[in-house]
């Protein structure tokens, strides 16, 4: 009874100093915490609005918290490859996700999804949001949606459309636009991220580019495509002749792309919390806010609480938007 009690007390001991050191190890990992390169997961091609703020964000974060950020493509699937890969990584900080609005669309547009919206991620922080642009070439020799909309009336067939993958909101503000024109014969090209659609316009494959305004951007201001309207709520500011599609004669037509950091579910709230603490200063900097600005963002530097309220949010909303465009979930 005696060796009973003795062994008893041992392994309780055990059990007890395993514990002790567990916590210690898990501390002193999150208080050294970067000690390895922190990797941002881009679901999306090079070249579109979600790369560009992740590279900015990066080199940023990397000065901030003395150890490399990289970025990495991981385009595909609407974006659920990327997603999926990061929902599924170590939920130590090292591997997180640069989701934009693709996140919030996906559940209400395929069947089944890598990822679960609500319990598969924590939101660290919102970045920026984009508003969309339609835009054709310069030498097509129209000015407004309208004239677009008469044009591509009189033979639709003959007109195409390139949008980000499917699901993105560029890709569904397009078919909205098809559904209440009538423009139906009108193909949808997509394509694995914004910046290949974009090149699609600037190349002549298509007549119409529906992207997020940050990548067309510099080629609207040098001219080389030209922007019939932009999807916000208000004129961008550095392109005050460019009109809405409110004041086009659209209405209820806003559209707009956020981009948000999010880790894996169950990373340490500790780290989500530095890397929140670190993102939202560096959005805070004038000179990234201007920088961002002059891309085509709007800065809405929102906590992780906030964000994770958008979702809530946009899930549905999307899901409705969907339902009534007739889109087949795929």
């Amino acid at each position: 009874m005696i060796l009973f009690k003795r062994v008893k007390r041992i392994r309780g001991a055990s059990l007890t100093a395993a514990i002790i050191l567990g916590v210690l190890g898990f501390t002193e990992a999150v208080a050294g915490y970067p000690e390895r390169p922190i990797r941002i997961v881009v679901a999306n091609t090079p070249g579109g609005p979600s790369d560009i703020i992740a590279r900015f964000m990066a080199a940023a974060m990397q000065e901030a918290m003395g150890a490399s950020v990289i970025v990495e493509n991981k385009g595909g699937a609407g974006g659920n490859i990327g997603m999926g890969l990061v929902a599924r990584a170590e939920p130590d900080g090292y591997t997180i996700l640069l989701s934009t609005s693709a996140y919030a669309v996906n559940p209400g547009l395929y069947q089944t999804l890598p990822y679960d919206p609500f319990n598969d991620f924590t939101a660290i922080c919102e970045l920026a949001v984009s508003p969309h642009v339609f835009a054709v070439r310069p030498d097509l020799g129209i000015g407004t949606m309208k004239e677009f909309v008469a044009l591509a009336k009189t033979s639709p067939d003959k007109f195409n459309v390139s949008t980000p993958p499917i699901g993105t909101t560029p890709q569904l503000q397009a078919e909205v636009l098809k559904l209440r024109e009538g423009l139906q014969g009108m193909a949808t090209v997509v394509f694995a991220g914004g910046g290949d659609a974009l090149k699609a316009l600037m190349s002549g494959t298509v007549q119409l580019s529906s992207g997020v305004l940050a990548p067309a951007h510099p080629h609207i201001k040098a001219g080389t495509v030209k922007a019939l309207a932009v999807t916000g709520r208000a004129r961008w500011h550095d392109l005050p002749e460019i009109p809405t599609m409110l004041e086009a004669g659209y209405p209820d037509f806003v559209f707009e792309t956020y981009t948000a950091l999010m880790a894996p579910a169950k990373t340490p709230a500790e780290i989500v919390s530095r890397l929140e603490q670190v993102a939202l200063g560096i959005l805070h900097r004038p000179d990234m806010l201007e920088k961002l600005t002059q891309s085509g963002f709007e800065v809405t530097a929102a906590s992780g609480k906030d964000h994770m309220a958008r979702i809530a949010r946009e899930v549905p909303m999307f899901r409705d938007i969907i339902a009534q465009a007739g889109i087949n979930k795929l």
